[in-house]
């Protein structure tokens, strides 16, 4: 009786472990299967960005200014690079009594750079741009996975060419965070649209260590999980564990940092508000936004707060398309929370577009209409979209007298 327990124990766990092995094989196809079908937006993606690099590179070397060094070095990026390279610590004080500091700045990106120096031979801005550029392709692909599910395949080959020829796409190429934020928001949503809830809370919690937009990602994880759970209840079913403990994951890195910087500070709830308010970046719902669009209006403005103006109105009226198409909850939640933050922030008006880059799903309505129409006009529209994104890109890098 004994010997043949143990041979039904054995059959048993090799019966297990050959499931086991076959769900694996299983996922590997699924997985090869879906780049082979995103391929060629890749390849578009990948097009349009190297093109937009290139035009940059050109102009930066007529006018004499080093294009990596433009690309790894600008702005928040060189924030991004001193944490990468001797952590946390550093504060600037302005002639005016404000001081920054870099604690306002989420710990993913310079953490990856930092280990990436650590294993290969490379400068921290070199690190950054790998880093980045890497997390845009994986991104890129993320969207196409997402539009291919919800509107098929032709729809999301050409929403992935649209993301990468908006008119702040430029920041896909930079050593910033928003191709890592777009890379774990695209494949944490795509989770969930699936039903593995598991990923999408882990996934959820990578992108709030990225950046302080990420709770957007958060926010689509919780409200999917309570309104599956609230259908479940109503239908008398259970649930599982699973969307639970997604839903527990998901806000886990943007809270943890939030709580690190508030411990540091000294007030736990607030330290790390207060070091965003030291940037003038606060959320006033829309006060201050207000306050700037009426000095555009009234008198001149630079070019990128012009266009800022353009860009931020463009985004409230594709959120409003994007809800009369019906699309899938945690789209409609995610967009939103990153609309929300966009408009009702204050401080920095002119870096509100890159914002609002991470909000991919705004932009499925368009996808949708170009989809259906004609070669002829869509590649019309495609190109002028091209033509604005590689000369503003170009722009915003080289000339444009504000920070991106």
């Amino acid at each position: 009786m004994r010997a043949r327990r143990c041979s039904l124990s054995a059959e048993t766990f090799e019966d297990a472990t050959a499931g086991d092995a076959a769900a694996a094989h299983n996922r590997t196809r699924r997985l090869r299967d879906a780049f082979r079908r995103a391929a060629p937006a890749l390849g578009l993606f990948a097009a349009a960005r190297l093109t937009g690099l290139l035009v940059m590179a050109a102009w930066a070397w007529h006018i004499d200014r080093p294009a990596r060094r433009t690309l790894a070095r600008s702005w928040d990026s060189d924030w991004y690079l001193l944490i990468a390279e001797h952590g946390y610590g550093r504060t600037l004080t302005w002639p005016d009594g404000a001081v920054q500091s870099d604690l306002a700045f989420f710990p993913l990106y310079p953490g990856l750079v930092r280990a990436v120096t650590a294993v290969v031979p490379v400068t921290p801005g070199t690190a950054g741009l790998v880093v980045s550029w890497v997390a845009a392709g994986v991104a890129a692909w993320g969207i196409h996975a997402v539009g291919e599910r919800v509107y098929g395949r032709r729809a999301a080959t050409v929403l992935v060419l649209l993301w990468g020829l908006l008119p702040h796409s430029v920041v896909l190429t930079m050593a910033y965070t928003e191709p890592l934020l777009c890379a774990f928001a695209a494949w944490s949503l795509y989770a969930l649209l699936t039903g593995a809830w598991l990923w999408a809370g882990a996934l959820s919690l990578f992108a709030g260590a990225a950046r302080p937009n990420g709770i957007a990602v958060a926010a689509a994880v919780l409200v999917t999980a309570a309104c599956h759970g609230v259908r479940a209840l109503r239908q008398g079913r259970r649930t599982g564990w699973r969307p639970w403990a997604g839903a527990a994951l998901a806000p886990v890195g943007w809270c943890a940092y939030v709580l690190y910087v508030g411990v540091r500070e000294g007030d736990p709830l607030g330290g790390y508000f207060a070091v965003q308010r030291r940037w003038t970046s606060t959320f006033d719902f829309g006060a201050g936004s207000l306050r700037v669009v009426r000095d555009v209006v009234l008198r001149p403005a630079p070019l990128p707060l012009a266009v800022t103006l353009v860009i931020v109105a463009a985004g409230v009226v594709l959120y409003a398309l994007l809800l009369l198409d019906r699309p899938p909850l945690p789209l409609i939640v995610y967009a939103g929370v990153l609309v929300l933050i966009t408009v009702g922030g204050s401080g920095f008006f002119e870096s509100k577009p890159r914002f609002l880059l991470p909000a991919f799903p705004l932009l499925l309505p368009v996808a949708r209409a170009l989809a259906r129409a004609r070669p002829g006009p869509a590649a019309v529209v495609t190109g002028a979209l091209a033509a604005v994104s590689f000369a503003y890109g170009t722009y915003l890098l080289t000339l444009s007298p504000v920070a991106l």
